[in-house]
């Protein structure tokens, strides 16, 4: 079991230290499940004020905090002291060297040194694999892959033919990179596109066929990407499916074909991003936002939970609602809101004076 010193530590988060005793530290943990040995984690109010019921001699808490009677390490920026503390304690999942008996490399595929192919994985023709790279049990790589160096494979992740993937990308159980677009057309205009054109749907379109547009793009993954459970990512149709370097993907989001995803991006659990979309670098999309095809977003931009994104923004926008408007247009639709209340209650209470003016107008 790993142990450290409370300066070890304050060396580590680069912190302030307040001893009081010297425990030796085993564990972290929020302070009511903390014991002698454990780094009481007291990164907000609730967890400072719990800091008196605990059994913790030690705490890590925020810059100007201090407690009577017990060692404090104070940090500017508890959460980013909470991630080194994390990775020091951190457990590894258990992979086996080399290639597992029970994997299916293809001759072809070229691994470099110390690569780990976990049991069941197959690895298919032309295949090339970066070093120091582990692949876990059950995942699929297809042929003509190109997988960089120190990449991480939970899992159970799919990997379609020609996806490239950079340096020190994490995919996680149940990733699927790669399959086919979601593209079709019709010999003659649809439902969609009538609409799209005449505001409403006149045709009969019942012996309609649709056709399947097949995808000869790929997904390309920058390096330093880390790609959460279940999540898919849909192969170009002609061009690849872009992933800027050092974004970061929540499980079980969709990002549909063509679509270019900048650098340093944050996408949360279930959103839901159509094909073709450019988003810009460094974008915020909160959960269980939808973007329509074919838009662009802007850098440096914020799109809240839930919203519904139909059209283009601009770079720095906040964007909020279904259908999502700048934050500022979206506060003054509520402000229009509440003042229609407001006039529709006063209108209510002299609602009968308003009538017996008109009745005595028409005599």
């Amino acid at each position: 079991m790993k142990s450290f010193t409370v300066d070890e530590i304050t060396q580590i988060v680069n912190g302030m230290l307040t001893k009081v005793e010297d425990p030796e530290i085993k564990q972290i943990a929020p302070p009511l499940l903390s014991d002698e040995n454990t780094l009481a984690l007291a990164l907000g109010e609730d967890e400072i004020a719990n800091l008196a019921k605990s059994e913790a001699k030690a705490a890590l808490v925020p810059l100007g905090v201090q407690i009577d009677g017990l060692t404090t390490i104070e940090v500017e920026r508890p959460r980013l002291a909470m991630m080194k503390l994390l990775n020091l304690f951190y457990v590894p999942p258990v992979v086996n060297k080399d290639v597992h008996p029970s994997a299916v490399v293809d001759p072809s595929a070229k691994l470099g040194a110390n690569v780990s192919i976990g049991p069941n994985v197959v690895i298919s023709p032309n295949a090339i694999i970066g070093d120091n790279t582990k692949i876990l049990a059950n995942t699929y790589i297809g042929s003509n892959v190109k997988i960089g160096t120190n990449c991480f494979f939970h899992a159970g992740v799919n990997i379609g033919d020609r996806v490239k993937i950079g340096n020190d990308v994490i995919l996680h159980h149940g990733v699927s990179l790669g399959a086919d677009g979601f593209s079709f057309v019709t010999e003659n205009p649809n439902n969609i596109e009538n609409a799209r054109q005449d505001g409403e749907i006149k045709k009969d379109n019942s012996n309609q066929v649709i056709f399947k547009i097949p995808s000869i793009g790929a997904v390309e993954i920058g390096n330093n990407v880390e790609i959460g459970a279940n999540t898919t990512i849909d192969r170009g149709t002609i061009e690849n499916t872009v992933i800027g370097e050092n974004t970061k993907i929540d499980d079980l989001v969709m990002i549909g074909h063509n679509c270019k995803i900048g650098k340093g991006c944050l996408i949360v659990s279930q959103v839901g991003i159509a094909g073709s979309c450019i988003i810009g670098d460094r974008v915020v999309i909160a959960g269980q936002a939808g973007l329509a095809d074919h838009i662009e977003i802007g850098s440096d931009t914020i799109i809240t939970a839930k919203a519904g994104v139909t059209k283009s923004f601009p770079e720095k926008s906040i964007i909020v609602g279904i259908p999502a408007v700048p934050r500022k247009d979206f506060i003054k639709q509520l402000k229009t809101m509440k003042d229609a209340q407001e006039i529709f209650a006063k209108f209510r209470k002299f609602e009968p004076l308003l009538k017996e003016f008109e009745e005595n107008a028409s005599k």
